[in-house]
């Protein structure tokens, strides 16, 4: 158990001053905790705060980082163990967002969270929950990449190829604000059936959109673009 000596390590002090800077501010917020809090629940002594950090952002940054990488590998790992298809993974993140929804300890999106509290754009905060969204579209745009290739297995064109990227793009900006909105939603209602709601607009979207680089969507995408011009 942790105690106020600080021991075992300064190394020990740090990370157990990130996990509690973590989870109070994801309880309760940021402007809402103050240093004292943090460092009284981590156990340390108040001078390895300012040894480690400096600063009550260094340490809140730090701790969003922490939880990026914690976060995403599991939305990852449990996302790759939804199916075998990409189609059953882009559908099987919302069940696995489901289950963390119904989690005691949730409460909503921290990085959404923490962009709603700091209002300059270039502030390290806010470039922590910018860049985790980024790596979250990143990972969703891998799978959708997979998926539009399964769709359109005979695409060999440059043209087609081309078509493929952005569909593909255009899917995962799509997805993106599915699972933050479903994840808005069950913070704001407390429903984590806010998770297949978003599941079934998914599914939708996945229907209504057809695979830009099949022979027949080329040629009606040529005969569009023909009246067009």
């Amino acid at each position: 158990m942790a105690t106020s000596n600080d021991n075992p390590s300064t190394a020990g002090a740090r990370e157990r001053l990130l996990e509690a800077a973590e989870a109070l501010i994801y309880a309760g917020g940021i402007h809402a905790t103050g240093v004292d809090a943090i460092v009284r629940q981590s156990g340390t002594a108040r001078k390895s705060f300012y040894t480690h950090f400096g600063s009550k952002d260094a340490l809140v940054a730090a701790a969003l980082e922490r939880r990026d990488e914690r976060w995403m590998n599991w939305f990852t790992d449990n996302t790759l163990n939804r199916g075998t298809t990409p189609r059953a993974r882009l559908i099987g993140m919302f069940d696995v967002l489901r289950e963390w929804f119904t989690s005691d300890d949730f409460h909503g999106c921290a990085f959404l969270n923490a962009a709603g509290e700091i209002e300059a754009a270039d502030d390290p905060i806010r470039v922590v929950a910018r860049e985790h969204k980024e790596r979250l579209l990143r990972f969703v745009r891998s799978v959708c990449d997979e998926y539009v290739v399964s769709i359109d297995k005979n695409a060999t064109s440059k043209n087609a190829t081309d078509q493929g990227a952005e569909h593909a793009a255009r899917l995962s900006r799509q997805w993106l604000i599915l699972i933050d909105g479903a994840i808005g939603v069950a913070l704001v209602s407390g429903d984590p059936d806010a998770a297949l709601d978003a599941r079934a607009a998914a599914e939708r979207l996945l229907e209504a959109e057809p695979a830009v680089s099949r022979p027949s969507a080329r040629r009606a995408s040529t005969r569009a673009q023909e009246k067009k011009s």
